[in-house]
């Protein structure tokens, strides 16, 4: 009985996955989760170090996101290895290495930024459709971010990248749907990754600040006090994305952010 609970609790029994930047933040979390939930997943990243100790049920490729070629060859290595592709993650994102004014900004790193958040996106949807529409199922998800809803809170090139996300994954959930591919993304809030030391220019946490004082300054401007956001919970989000719970959720974006993005608290009655 207890082996048959354990299998009904695996979401994602017989499912095969691509996620890219699945070696570290998000995508590493999403990667552990995908596999304990029964999942055979491609990690698709440009770095194998961040995630050494990937389940057997993984497999490494190295993929550089804003190359089509090599997205379209982790595709290919799900189709190779398994079979088919049941849910493409399109997970893997850079930001600029500081805020800049737009006076000041430097185009070729906003481009930079744009061909790996866009392109990468695009990329994974174009070829993640390429097996999934003749087989009529699939599951696309994308990282977007609260940077995608609202101005000031990323650079230029972030929030601009992440606004295009939200509307990639709306276009895609327009065409798909008669496929049968469900298309969604998740936006989350500020959390503690490493995409946040490239932010401020510093390779580690020690160079920085210790991740527990990160967190204890995002605690102090969230809305919601109860939780610090974690990547554990966007991989999370993205499983009740990619399993069947959401079967008939499309064209959606998955806020996780405590609900900041619905409350200006310097105009709120709750003081």
């Amino acid at each position: 009985m207890a082996t048959i609970a354990a299998n009904l609790c695996r979401r994602l029994e017989g499912k095969v996955a691509v996620i890219t930047g699945g070696a570290s933040g998000i995508g590493e979390a999403t990667v552990g989760l995908f596999t304990k939930h029964g999942a055979k997943v491609i990690v698709a990243d440009i770095s194998k170090k961040a995630g050494q100790s990937f389940s057997p049920d993984a497999t490494y490729i190295h993929c550089d996101v804003s190359k089509e070629e090599d997205v379209s060859a982790a595709v290919d290595l799900a189709m190779e290895k398994h079979g088919k592709l049941d849910i493409m993650f399109n997970n893997a994102g850079i930001v600029e290495t500081k805020s800049r004014k737009a006076m000041e900004y430097d185009m070729e790193e906003f481009q930079r930024v744009l061909s790996v958040n866009i392109n990468g996106v695009m990329h994974g949807i174009k070829h993640a459709g390429r097996v999934m529409v003749p087989r009529k199922n699939g599951c696309i998800i994308s990282t977007a971010s609260v940077g995608g809803l609202l101005g000031g809170l990323s650079p230029y090139g972030y929030t601009a990248s992440k606004h295009a996300v939200i509307g990639l994954t709306k276009q895609g959930a327009a065409e798909m749907g008669r496929y049968g591919i469900r298309v969604n993304c998740v936006s989350p809030a500020a959390l503690a990754t490493d995409i946040t030391l490239r932010f401020f220019g510093k390779s580690s946490w020690e160079e920085f600040c210790t991740k527990a004082e990160w967190e204890a300054s995002l605690k102090k401007i969230a809305n919601l006090k109860s939780h610090i956001l974690e990547t554990q919970d966007i991989a999370e989000a993205a499983l009740y994305l990619a399993s069947e719970e959401s079967k008939f959720v499309s064209g959606h974006n998955l806020v996780v952010d405590g609900g900041s993005t619905v409350v200006n608290h310097d105009l709120s009655i709750y003081q």
